[in-house]
């Protein structure tokens, strides 16, 4: 597919008449796509006027806490897309949002430097989680208002997805720079119950998994803990490895809750032994 030109994006649109076509053009520049159509944007409109709004509207989704409502207008964002990739900006717009984005991830990843030094594991992990999952949410909005972009740039042209590359973007910029320090916390949190909270350890485990499935096969057993389909299915041939195992963990259960309670019935007799 092609990359959109100005007479299909105006083919799309209802009929104007002249007088009201240059109305709107005058009040929304913005806002109308398809009657801009016989503009012309310069290297100047771009710079000053497209991408500064497109700016915007991104550091704000990328600052947003999870939950919170923004009040962006998507459709003034949509259509500064729209505009962009008709008049064939379509590789600038795309080249500076990978750029933004990636220098946003540079401060979060210097961010998370910073507090491997001076943070214990608990305050690690709570600030990663809260970042990955901002990022992930900004993502929502993000990827939506580049749409008309990916559609005729990305997919097309370079043949990927937007989404993916900005997932990609956060695993080279901060997970592959911190991934092996993460899972080991994880992992240590995983054996003391409650270190850090279990809606954190599940949201965290599950997010950077979405970001990159491979992560999972460095702790495959983590993961299976809050992703079962992670590991692979059962053989006929392990079945007996597993049922020994299992008889081997209620052995282990069994002599735990026995030793319990001979320490409960120890407390009991000196507690019943009287003060001289």
């Amino acid at each position: 597919m092609d990359e959109p030109m100005e007479a299909e994006a105006d083919s799309t649109q209802s009929d104007l008449a002249p007088d009201d076509g240059d109305q709107r053009v005058k009040h929304h520049p913005l806002l109308r796509p398809g009657s801009m159509v016989m503009m012309t944007i310069t290297i100047e409109d771009y710079e000053t006027q497209y991408w500064p709004k497109l700016e915007g509207a991104i550091d704000q989704l990328l600052s947003m806490t999870p939950g919170q409502y923004i009040p962006i207008s998507y459709e003034q964002m949509y259509s500064c897309v729209y505009k962009c990739v008709c008049k064939q900006f379509s590789e600038k717009l795309y080249t500076d949002l990978i750029n933004h984005m990636a220098r946003h991830l540079g401060t979060l990843n210097a961010q998370l430097k910073s507090l491997m030094q001076n943070e214990n594991p608990k305050s690690f992990i709570e600030k990663f989680s809260f970042i990955l999952n901002q990022y992930l949410q900004a993502l929502g909005g993000i990827v939506p208002i580049f749409n008309y972009m990916n559609r005729f740039y990305v997919e097309t042209k370079l043949k990927t997805d937007l989404n993916e590359e900005l997932k990609k973007l956060f695993q080279q910029h901060v997970l592959d720079q911190h991934i092996e320090f993460i899972l080991s916390l994880l992992e240590e949190a995983n054996s003391k119950p409650f270190t850090i909270s279990p809606p954190t350890m599940a949201n965290t485990v599950k997010n950077i998994h979405a970001v990159n499935p491979d992560y999972a096969k460095m702790k495959p057993s983590l993961f299976s803990r809050y992703l079962p389909t992670v590991l692979p299915s059962t053989s006929v041939n392990e079945l007996e490895q597993y049922i020994a195992e299992t008889r081997q963990m209620q052995e282990d259960m069994k002599m735990l809750q026995e030793i319990r309670g001979c320490d409960f019935k120890r407390k009991r007799v000196d507690d019943d032994v009287p003060v001289k």
